[in-house]
């Protein structure tokens, strides 16, 4: 197993790689939301933020399956990372087959969809803030197709699934998370 390399290397890295403010904001947010289900499960808060953080840093130069997230795995694996964390980041893509076996891989799974989804439930409010969002709207909102197109319900469901919680309490956790680190998302 690979040791962590810190946080202010994980940025860098992300940074090098992720031009997309959005996409930057996406990583920070899917921090926040693993960092919290660390604390909450007593993990390792530094293991899960930083998986939150580089899931998808290869995405703008690797955007096709299965290249994202395979090779930003292999350059992972290169730069010393945990095999545990790649192989969760390999496991929030389900075309890759890795099998979510860890409460890492599946808070990841989990984590990433929704954060993407309550920031559109944000945008879309008129302060355009987080804490705006409403837990029973957002699911609500889940039900509309036309809404945040991008975003796959079908994982959002099944992560909640995977993790025995219920989806509503999934979604308020989530949300909560993400208002704590409001300010840095722009939120």
């Amino acid at each position: 197993m690979g040791s962590l390399p810190g946080r202010d290397g994980a940025w860098k890295l992300l940074c090098e790689w992720t031009q997309s403010e959005a996409l930057r904001r996406h990583a920070l947010g899917v921090e926040a939301a693993m960092r919290a289900m660390a604390e909450s499960n007593g993990e390792d808060a530094e293991l899960y933020g930083l998986t939150g953080l580089l899931h998808d840093f290869d995405y703008e130069r690797f955007p096709q399956a299965p290249d994202h997230p395979v090779k930003g795995s292999e350059v992972l694996r290169g730069l010393g990372y945990p095999e545990e964390m790649i192989t969760a980041i390999l496991g929030h893509a389900s075309y890759t087959n890795t099998p979510r076996e860890t409460r890492l891989a599946r808070s990841l799974f989990a984590c990433d969809e929704l954060v993407g989804f309550l920031f559109a439930c944000a945008y879309v409010q008129p302060d355009r803030r987080i804490a705006s969002v409403k837990p029973q709207s957002a699911r609500k909102k889940l039900k509309d197709k036309s809404f945040a197109r991008g975003v796959n319900r079908d994982d959002i469901i099944q992560g909640a699934s995977e993790l025995g919680v219920d989806l509503e309490a999934h979604i308020t956790f989530v949300k909560s998370a993400l208002e704590k680190s409001a300010a840095g998302l722009g939120l």
